[in-house]
């Protein structure tokens, strides 16, 4: 994709998705700056990509390194942030001072340094348990955790900072974003990343609840290319749209699907449901389509796939 602009600030640069991020952005021709804690990303994420963009190893709530790193920056790409919904209720103060007065810090030094668009990562959980499917975007929020607060006040500062200050900013609401690079080592990582490892290490997953949830799944790829699109589409400045495949897969046919491309028939472990988690998840893409003129690429049978593959290299010498 050709970009209208040349340079572009990632805040959380070095996770998961952020790093995908970057590395389409390098590509393009762009100059990139990450910003990034490393709290939860990790450098070896852009190793492959050293000399070719600059980095600054500071927290979002450090407005003097931050200001720096938006200096004379076109786009910024916030996506830093206490991801993890199970976190955020054991440590919510925290979480909310990243989540939310980070998010206003970022917010503040792209109005101070004149950037044009802000592009804010925000989250599918502000919907909460409606049992109303799809999820779409005038759907009234249903926040059942603290993550979910925190991303939907953050939602309504990027929405002051476009009426009052006339910054451009687009809000997208991912769904269960997944592919390489997310970290299975954590337990607040995402389902897909767990699943697999469990699979090449021939052991059980756990699965809360009954596994008959419902979730959205969407390739990392395709969630980059949201970002792009949203930082160029006219349409798109003011907005929020939902991020996802409109299709919903259940745990317990994710886990089978996994066990399959393993080569390996193992039965879940179950375990009580967790709080705060939801039981239907799919996203009404209708406002991304029009906006954006985004459509996923990557089925969810070949991003898993593709996933696995990079599991199976990546973890070879872990699970012989």
């Amino acid at each position: 994709m050709k970009l209208p602009f040349k340079k572009a600030l990632v805040t959380g640069g070095a996770g998961f998705i952020g790093s995908h991020l970057v590395e389409a952005l390098v590509s393009a021709g762009c100059q990139v700056t990450v910003l990034d804690n490393l709290s939860s990303g990790n450098a070896a994420n852009l190793k492959h990509l050293e000399g070719k963009f600059s980095f600054y190893q500071e927290d979002i709530r450090e407005a003097k390194a931050l200001h720096a790193a938006a200096e004379k920056c076109d786009v910024v790409f916030h996506l830093a942030a206490v991801v993890s919904v199970p976190l955020t209720i054991e440590n919510p103060v925290d979480a909310a001072a990243v989540n939310e007065m980070g998010s206003l810090l970022v917010l503040d030094a792209a109005r101070k340094q004149q950037v044009k668009r802000v592009v804010f990562s925000s989250s599918c959980a502000i919907y909460g348990d409606d049992p109303r499917l799809p999820k779409h975007e005038g759907m009234h929020p249903k926040p059942m955790s603290p993550y979910a607060v925190q991303k939907l006040a953050a939602e309504y500062y990027t929405s002051v900072f476009y009426n009052l200050y006339g910054i451009e900013t687009a809000v997208l609401r991912y769904f269960n974003v997944y592919g390489p690079r997310q970290d299975p080592s954590s337990p607040y990582s995402g389902v897909i990343s767990i699943f697999m490892t469990k699979a090449l290490l021939n052991e059980a997953a756990v699965i809360y609840g009954d596994g008959n949830q419902s979730r959205d799944f969407i390739y990392v790829a395709d969630v980059v290319k949201a970002n792009l699109l949203a930082a160029t589409a006219k349409n798109a400045s003011g907005q929020v749209m939902n991020i996802g495949s409109g299709r919903g897969v259940r745990i317990n046919k994710l886990w089978q699907t996994i066990c399959a491309l393993s080569g390996r028939s193992l039965d879940p472990r179950y375990t009580n449901k967790r709080p705060g988690d939801i039981v239907e998840s799919v996203a009404g893409i209708e406002r991304a389509k029009e906006l954006l003129d985004f459509e996923c690429e990557v089925s969810f049978e070949k991003g898993i796939e593709l996933t696995f593959e990079w599991y199976r290299k990546n973890q070879r010498s872990e699970v012989g």
